[in-house]
């Protein structure tokens, strides 16, 4: 540091041995040009119209709102109010200490506007969250015919970004060459984020291939470019890339790049960006670890995202709310609650996200009068619902089989209801088959969203499901007539660091034969144990068995079954898939998890799936939950836990006829009875002797015990199909007989076809 002395020349004070104002601005030393302001001020020196622009920058720098406003004072007081080089400083400075307002009012007093005031002016907008205040003000500057400099470009190229204009920004691209501005860094950094944020991926890379040394910016630009446009695979060889060339990572590639490792789903991949991490400086990063709780729940693991959280020291509502959402995103509803209430405790008030994650929590857990609840609590913590929470009341309800509900929520929105309400209703409506409703939303999302094609797939699956072949057809010849086409599934699965992409009937992969016959292999074991496809939805031109051969090569099935081939016994699969999952293959897959003793996890395009011993961790809510009304229940490929039966999730007072897939055992007819128990006003059953189950010894120990007690004062017609004379199926009829149900018909099929008196059956 100089020695600094002062010398009087009558009036004035000289400073000797202190650099310049300019070199300490030139150099980013703004601290220190602040501190020599302070001394001069301390020692009565004026500052002149040169020096007040330096100690402006400065305070832009550091930033120091407080002391430019002091300078500001100043300014006035000293006559430089109309100064142009002064009031620039001023403009520059409010603007980056996002008091745009205050910037504005000093730009709106400038009679003699330079290129600087009109660039302070437009960066500022551009910078504060206003791209297009800032693109008004750029074309009223070039009215008035005023150049842009390179800096104003920049900014004007970042508020087409923001504001994902493609065509304007390749306008501005067409004047940066003209005026050869072409290699000029900032220039090229902001037209790669253009192009990227365009989806224009490979021309944003091209830009950035061409630069000889990209800054970390650019990295930044590319890398989060690659993320945000489902290129999220090359957004994380990309960042390899960046360390192999020992560049130094920020926090924002840092984010992106784990972003990036959320979307591929890859768990292992999701380790070693932690491990990266782990031995960086971003371990205790907020936003770093808020990422990595977000990576680790989508990658299908709760337990490590609960570790970073665990481990995360400064907890704000951003990082609850990750994990909440976290929960959500796995069905596992009453942790997400629990952990709410710990954020209380711990002090910290929710905002909107955290009421996302809860009402998906409830959504996905079927909670449903506890996410009516949080949904109106939201409004005690001063947070109005947006679309996305009023999406996910309609989902609740809807799921839940409270179509009417949903309906009537929607009617009585305070906002005009959104894309995102009226598709959680039609999804709604497929899995209950209400046409009727299903149309109306349909026809609302054709007229806000006319060129997603994922709307008229749902209206074309829920006519399939209720066997309208005609209207199916009419919906596919209107998505020919503009232009759109199914998008096409696909699924993946990680085997050895690799991840392996599957289509529907895909036979590319280079193990295809014996893909193909592990699935005829896993297809002759379900029909063993009794699984029956649902057919009833895939097209009506097929035949059974092509119906059956196309749903067995669902990009899931092949999935798995490449799992089973290249994975010791006992593995996990874990399997991404871009679509949701088919009721068919929900099925499917719960029964292989037993049949092969693994566990399966799923993440489809709403949630995650936990398969295991034959059930899922959705609770099979979603395609089973019954409401008051529902007079048939057709429950093929339902594997039910007599635990988990209760009033909470099934509502079958008016059931009045039964199709159920059940086995031999005394546990069947546990689970079997448990279900009866709600329906009262059964009138038929109709039985599918499928499949024998084994006794399982996790099951209480009283469980076996348990007298069975039947009470269906309504019964009168028993079909039993499959039916292989064994006295553990004539035991149900003896059951009720012993039980005082008088049946007038008995039906058994296919071994001892025909009618029969319940007289007629032999009592042991």
């Amino acid at each position: 540091m100089p020695v600094i002395c002062s010398m009087n020349f009558g009036n004035h004070t000289c400073f000797c041995g202190m650099p310049s104002f300019g070199g300490y601005s030139r150099h980013n030393m703004f601290s220190d040009a602040i501190e020599m302001y302070s001394k001069m001020h301390e020692a009565g020196v004026t500052p002149d119209c040169f020096t007040l622009p330096h100690v402006l920058k400065a305070c832009s720098g550091v930033p120091a709102v407080e002391i430019g406003r002091a300078v500001h004072g100043q300014i006035f007081r000293h006559g430089y109010e109309s100064d142009v080089f002064v009031l620039n400083g001023l403009v520059a400075l409010y603007a980056k200490c996002c008091q745009i307002d205050r910037a504005r009012i000093v730009f709106d007093g400038l009679y003699d506007r330079t290129i600087v005031s009109w660039t302070s002016i437009i960066s500022g907008y551009a910078q504060n969250g206003q791209p297009m205040e800032a693109l008004r003000i750029f074309r009223q500057m070039r009215e008035l015919n005023v150049g842009p400099d390179w800096i104003a470009l920049v900014s004007v190229l970042r508020a087409y970004t923001d504001v994902e204009d493609l065509e304007q920004g390749k306008t501005v691209h067409g004047c940066v060459i003209k005026m050869g501005l072409e290699f000029e860094q900032d220039l090229r950094i902001a037209l790669t984020a253009m192009y990227a944020k365009c989806r224009q991926v490979m021309v944003a890379k091209s830009l950035f291939d061409q630069m000889e040394v990209p800054n970390v910016i650019l990295w930044n630009a590319m890398i989060s470019g690659y993320a945000k446009n489902g290129y999220a695979e090359e957004a994380v060889d990309l960042f390899r890339g960046m360390i192999s060339k020992n560049i130094r990572p920020d926090s924002v590639t840092v984010t992106s790049t784990i972003l990036a490792c959320a979307q591929v789903g890859s768990l292992e991949q999701a380790r070693w960006m932690d491990d990266y991490i782990s031995n960086s400086d971003y371990r205790n990063d907020v936003f770093v670890n808020t990422a990595l709780i977000d990576m680790y729940a989508k990658c299908g693991s709760v337990e490590l995202a609960r570790k970073v959280f665990n481990q995360t020291l400064n907890k704000d509502v951003v990082v609850w709310s990750a994990m909440i959402v976290g929960y959500g995103l796995h069905g596992r509803g009453r942790e997400a609650i629990d952990l709410f209430y710990a954020m209380k405790q711990a002090g910290v008030n929710p905002n909107d996200v955290t009421f996302i994650g809860l009402l998906t929590a409830c959504n996905h857990s079927c909670l449903v009068e506890e996410g009516w609840e949080f949904f109106h609590s939201m409004r005690d913590y001063r947070i109005e619902p947006r679309h996305q929470h009023y999406a996910c009341v309609v989902d609740l309800l809807g799921r839940a089989g409270y179509l009417n509900q949903a309906f009537d929520f929607i009617m009585n929105m305070p906002i005009e209801p959104a894309v995102s309400v009226w598709g959680a209703l039609l999804s709604a409506c497929k899995i209950y088959r209400h046409v009727t409703l299903g149309e109306y939303a349909a026809e609302q999302l054709f007229s806000l969203d006319p060129l997603n094609t994922g709307h008229y797939v749902q209206l074309s699956n829920l006519y399939a499901s209720v066997r309208l072949w005609d209207r199916v057809a009419k919906v596919r010849v209107l998505m020919r007539e503009r232009g759109l086409s199914k998008d096409l599934g696909y699924s993946m699965i990680e085997i050895n660091g690799k991840l392996q992409a599957f289509r529907i009937g895909d036979k590319s992969h280079p193990k295809s034969k014996e893909i193909f016959e592990e699935i005829e292999s896993l297809e002759r074991r379900l029909k063993a144990a009794g699984f029956v496809h649902d057919t009833e939805s895939v097209l009506h031109d097929l035949n059974y068995e092509d119906k059956e051969e196309t749903l067995c090569n669902h990009s899931e099935r092949l999935a798995i079954a490449f799992g089973l081939i290249s994975t010791p016994p006992g593995t996990t699969l874990r399997i991404t898939k871009n679509l949701r999952a088919c009721v068919n293959c929900h099925s499917a897959t719960k029964l292989i998890s037993k049949l092969v003793d693994r566990e399966i996890v799923v993440r489809d395009a709403n949630r995650f799936h936990h398969f295991k011993d034959g059930f899922c961790s959705c609770g099979d809510y979603w395609v089973v939950r019954l409401v008051s009304g529902v007079k048939r229940l057709t429950a093929q490929n339902w594997w039910f836990d007599e635990m988990k039966i209760s009033s909470e999730h099934f509502i079958v007072s008016n059931l009045n006829c039964l199709e159920l897939q059940t086995g031999y055992s005394k546990y069947c007819l546990l689970v079997i009875a448990a279900l009866l128990e709600l329906s009262p006003n059964l009138v038929t059953m109709i039985l599918y002797y499928v499949y024998v189950m084994d006794e399982d010894e996790s099951l209480p120990k009283d469980f076996l015990s348990r007298p069975i007690k039947l009470n269906l004062p309504s019964l009168r017609q028993v079909k039993m199909e499959n039916f292989r004379g064994t006295d553990n199926e004539f035991y149900f009829l003896v059951l009720l007989k012993c039980q005082r149900v008088v049946l007038e018909k008995v039906v058994i099929v296919p071994e001892k076809v025909g009618e029969i008196s319940i007289d007629d059956v032999r009592i042991n």
